[in-house]
């Protein structure tokens, strides 16, 4: 057996994504270790929120085309040309990831490590490449930037069948005839968004009650109805089995434990499956507990505000501590932790207390702040104030009939607790909720102390801040 080879560098960093924008010119008198076991840019770039992005784009399209009779304005059936939408996807992306790569192998100061990392002491990692060989690698300083992987459930019958994750239902070959997918969370909102909407017939099978289940109660129901509208929702089921055979999978259903599961049928078929029943942090798959790095009840890393961790000089971002998993996010923290490993006697300190987030399906959603639910679970005093797409001048010339804008406003001090939007550019109008949410504007004077642009659908913002107010 072939002995590993050694390296000792100033600064190892696990993973590639948000990972990879940690080397500042700040480290360029370091030694910089990279560890990726797949392919580099992480998550977002080659398999999360870049490329079904840009294929919910062509999606959008045919939707707005079905949508578009409502206006007086008819189209033929659109012609899906799926490797074109694919291959524009990534001709994209691949050249980057490649490039990114390139670019940190040919740094003086850098060595790339490709394999699977694993801790064995403090500061100590065995990288195992693709072909068996390990190298040990010894740091002064770590960060932990390994993101999180599908989890893949204990379903008899579904190990060893041609299933489809998040990591690769978006590089098919073909639109599926039909797709049936597990779970109700954002990936089954936004790939049955695309998919349905390129032509594929979709079942979705959900434990829960309502998709989207961390999501404002009136945002989740709201949402359920309207998805339901274009695919086949089983709530309150879940899969016992699954069976593939000739190009077909089966699942076998049961209604969920403690539902009664009135739309359950005994099983369903189709062609494709995909699985988005959550994703698991990877910090115990890289064992980081051996090198003194604490994790929480659900294996997400542990750190303070400055984002180190349990162990000294071990710092971690990104999806391998934190549970909302978001890109935008895991680039703050990155910032924070290039400052900080160079800087650890005048540290940063991340603030999360305001960050928002989309699900770009149709109807697109987004959020920031706490929902209904939890302000009633810590008691804290709130008026919502709400407004329908509908019931604005933009909102009529949409046609829009399902959208809305809730706002949730402290009863004791004015200030915006939450805010939700369900409809046509949710993303972007979230943006001015946790702009005043980060600089402590009050609802009054959000809404009364700038002038909205009419007839704009950011009023739609405005009126359901003066609801709140009772104005």
């Amino acid at each position: 057996m072939t002995s590993p080879s050694t390296a000792h560098v100033d600064v190892l960093i696990i993973g590639t994504g948000s990972g990879n924008s940690i080397p500042t010119r700040e480290y360029d008198d370091l030694t910089i270790g990279i560890v990726e076991r797949s392919t580099f840019g992480g998550t977002c770039l080659n398999r999360g929120c870049i490329p079904s992005k840009m294929l919910v784009m062509p999606a959008n399209r045919v939707v707005e085309a079905e949508e578009a009779t409502a206006l007086g304005v008819h189209f033929d059936p659109p012609r899906i040309d799926w490797p074109s939408i694919r291959d524009r996807t990534f001709g994209r992306i691949d050249p980057i990831a490649e490039g990114g790569e390139q670019y940190r192998r040919g740094q003086p100061n850098t060595t790339v490590f490709t394999g699977d990392a694993r801790f064995t002491g403090e500061r100590a990692v065995r990288v195992t490449a693709p072909g068996g060989a390990t190298t040990d690698v010894t740091a002064d300083k770590v960060v932990l930037a390994a993101g999180a992987s599908p989890i893949v459930p204990d379903i008899p019958g579904l190990a060893g069948t041609p299933f489809h994750t998040s990591d690769t239902i978006m590089r098919v070959d073909s639109v599926p005839r039909h797709l049936l997918v597990i779970g109700g969370g954002f990936i089954a909102a936004e790939m049955g968004h695309v998919f349905g909407s390129l032509g594929c017939d979709m079942t979705i099978v959900h434990r829960g009650a309502r998709m989207l289940r961390h999501e404002d109660p009136d945002v989740s129901e709201r949402f359920t109805r309207e998805f339901g509208r274009r695919a086949r929702l089983h709530l309150d089921t879940e899969v016992v089995g699954v069976e593939h055979s000739g190009g077909t999978f089966r699942l076998v259903l049961s209604p969920a434990p403690g539902h009664q599961g009135p739309d359950c049928p005994t099983d369903v078929t189709g062609d494709a499956l995909l699985v988005t029943t959550g994703r698991h942090p990877n910090g115990a798959e890289l064992e980081v507990e051996a090198a003194g790095v604490k994790l929480d009840e659900d294996g997400y890393v542990l750190t303070d505000d400055t984002l180190l961790t349990t162990a000294s000089n071990v710092w971690a971002l990104g999806d391998i501590r934190n549970p909302l998993q978001l890109k935008h996010l895991a680039n703050r923290e990155a910032k924070v932790v290039s400052h900080n490993v160079v800087h650890p006697d005048d540290p940063m300190h991340l603030d999360e207390r305001v960050v928002p987030h989309a699900v770009f399906s149709h109807p697109e959603v987004a959020s920031v702040g706490e929902t209904e639910t939890e302000l009633q679970e810590r008691r804290q005093p709130y008026r919502v104030g709400k407004r329908a797409f509908g019931d604005t001048a933009y909102g009529w010339a949409l046609e829009d009939r399902s959208g809305f804008a809730k706002v949730l406003v402290s009863a004791d001090t004015g200030l915006i607790l939450g805010a939700h939007v369900l409809g046509p550019q949710a993303a972007t109008l979230m943006q001015q909720m946790a702009q005043a949410m980060t600089f402590g504007l009050t609802a009054e004077r959000v809404a009364k102390e700038q002038i909205w642009a009419h007839p704009g659908l950011a009023e739609v913002l405005e009126n359901a801040l003066l609801d709140a107010l009772d104005d």
